[in-house]
């Protein structure tokens, strides 16, 4: 099945996609952002209800998603009210940051969990027992 978005192009995920999935998820990165990630990375800007037929995520998966990402200041969110002007507005998002700094940031974190469990192993190794 094709996903078409907005402006009628077809979003299809690629190989490349489904290996950032794999990737930010060997990280411990939650199954829900690494799709989201991969999803805005490989797209300009995508509404909410997008994602969610692209993926397979329900709406409160893509919140919770958008939420997170949001707080690291990846993404924008910008509501768009629908052309009928009946229910909810549109929710769009885009990423923000090159794809490069997502990276770093989780190359940051992963360092500096190192270096704390290195020294809490160092203060048990010093424990007399």
């Amino acid at each position: 099945m094709v996903i078409y978005m907005e402006d009628k192009t077809p979003l299809n995920l690629a190989d490349q996609d489904f290996e950032i999935i794999d990737l930010l998820q060997s990280l411990n990165v939650p199954r829900t952002q690494a799709i989201t990630i991969a999803c805005l990375v490989s797209c300009r800007e995508l509404t909410s209800q997008t994602i969610e037929r692209a993926t397979g995520l329900r709406q409160p998966e893509v919140s919770v998603a958008m939420r997170t990402l949001r707080r690291r200041g990846w993404i924008e969110e910008r509501d768009e009210k629908k052309t009928n002007n009946k229910g909810r507005p549109l929710k769009y998002y885009m990423l923000t940051v090159p794809m490069r700094s997502i990276v770093e940031t989780f190359e940051t974190e992963y360092f500096e969990k190192k270096e704390e469990m290195i020294a809490t192993i160092n203060q048990l190794k010093e424990i007399k027992i």
